[in-house]
């Protein structure tokens, strides 16, 4: 019944996007690389804004398992967005749609990478990936945000689809929380800016599932931020999250704490983050991963070299008769190990013609991986079940888009536009 209800409102939702999408193509097409909200940007009336983007993907995983190569293409990360922000930016509604589960339905290959079900390939995200509304509030010196809706929670670092690379590192279960029904504030003073939350610990269970809204509240979260107009940003966040693995509770819960700092101005970025997680029950600690991740780019010209470098922790759990995929809910006893994985990543990409009104970019990626044991004795023996103590993985293809661009994803309100507000 509840997946039943998912659909059907997905596919409302769907329709509403749709129409959003036509009328903000024909109202206004901007790049949306984060709301300014400032008193200068205010407009005569509601601005609507709305785009949509997709990668052609191609890769190669030497071995994916067993000694196998395996190559496959998809179309990844496809998106409809749409932003409506009244007159002075005084309110921003942000809606962005992920249509991966009829594309990616049995995951990206992606060596090291878990979660929902998933290993060793990227799980789709949800349908209704984003949709909440900020109120911006003025406050003498401060300003004020709330934030209510589905979307990302303030806690850790960007989402990795608005970075630099196409494959995503193994800690994003870590380092990020998205995909919650949430309800935010954020306070900002100059330079500073603190979130707290309150959401639902649940993940989602499939592409298109909603968020169990009688668990909204029984997690938390909260984030300080610091951010310079030389374009450094230093963040400490710390997350409390009940049975993420298990939708109706009673599973672990998750203390999590991420650090980290970004630098980004004329063309050049860096990142380096640390995170943790422990996996708790009954106020006792039963497993503990944790992850450093650095990656950085800088532009040539047209041209984007990045590079990444990142050593994370992952459980490891009983697969299905599906090498790449675990049972869910799973049980505790289903943790039969923990493997550390140490990636290095480079990536070159550079802009195509255009065509009409849609953008490409075209990419290539090459990663290499070795995962080890942390458990002794091991009964998840990397080096036998992927065939090789190294693993590489090689991916090409094509970015495109059209209309508005979304920008950084985890952010709402004034703890986006720190330097929007300068001097007011």
């Amino acid at each position: 019944m509840r997946h039943h209800a998912s659909r059907v409102i997905s596919r409302f939702v769907v329709a509403v996007a749709l129409l959003a999408f036509n009328a903000g193509a024909g109202f206004a097409q901007e790049t949306h690389e984060g709301h300014d909200m400032s008193p200068d940007s205010a407009q005569p009336g509601p601005v609507i804004t709305a785009g949509a983007s997709g990668i052609l993907l191609a890769s190669v995983a030497a071995p994916g398992v067993n000694k196998r190569t395996l190559a496959e293409g998809y179309l990844t990360q496809p998106m409809v967005m749409a932003m409506l922000m009244t007159s002075g930016g005084r309110f921003i509604a942000d809606l962005t749609l992920n249509f991966e589960g009829s594309t990616l339905e049995r995951g990206e290959l992606n060596a090291g990478v878990y979660g929902e079900g998933y290993v060793d390939r990227r799980h789709p995200h949800t349908l209704l990936h984003e949709l909440v509304g900020t109120a911006v509030f003025p406050a003498g010196p401060a300003r004020l945000s709330l934030t209510v809706g589905k979307g990302f929670v303030p806690f850790g670092t960007d989402d990795p689809m608005s970075r630099p690379f196409v494959k995503y590192p193994v800690n994003h279960h870590l380092a990020q929380l998205l995909e919650r029904a949430m309800i935010s504030g954020a306070a900002a003073y100059g330079p500073l800016a603190l979130e707290a939350a309150a959401f639902n610990g649940d993940e989602p269970e499939s592409p298109y599932d909603l968020p169990n809204y009688d668990r909204v509240g029984d997690s938390w979260s909260t984030r300080l931020s610091a951010r310079t107009s030389a374009g450094v940003e230093v963040q400490g966040s710390f997350a409390s999250v009940e049975s993420p693995e298990h939708a109706i509770g009673g599973g672990l819960d998750h203390r999590k704490l991420s650090f980290s700092g970004r630098f980004e101005s004329r063309g050049r970025y860096l990142l380096a983050e640390w995170a943790r997680t422990k996996e708790r029950e009954g106020g006792r600690s039963a497993f503990e991963f944790s992850s450093v991740l650095a990656e950085g780019s800088v532009d040539f010209g047209p041209v984007r070299i990045a590079a990444r470098a990142e050593r994370s922790e992952r459980p490891e759990e009983e697969r299905s008769l599906n090498a790449f995929r675990t049972n869910r809910p799973h049980s505790d006893l289903s943790i039969i190990g923990q493997t550390r994985w140490d990636i290095a990543s480079v990536s070159v990409a550079a802009p195509l013609p255009s065509y009409r009104k849609i953008r490409f970019s075209s990419f290539i990626e090459v990663s290499t991986q070795k995962p080890s044991s942390l458990t002794t004795p091991a009964v998840f023996e990397p080096a036998a079940f992927y065939g090789e103590e190294r693993l590489w993985s090689f991916s090409v293809g094509a970015r495109l888009g059209t209309g508005m661009r979304h920008g950084r994803m985890g952010r709402y309100g004034v703890a986006a536009n720190l330097d929007a507000h300068k001097g007011h």
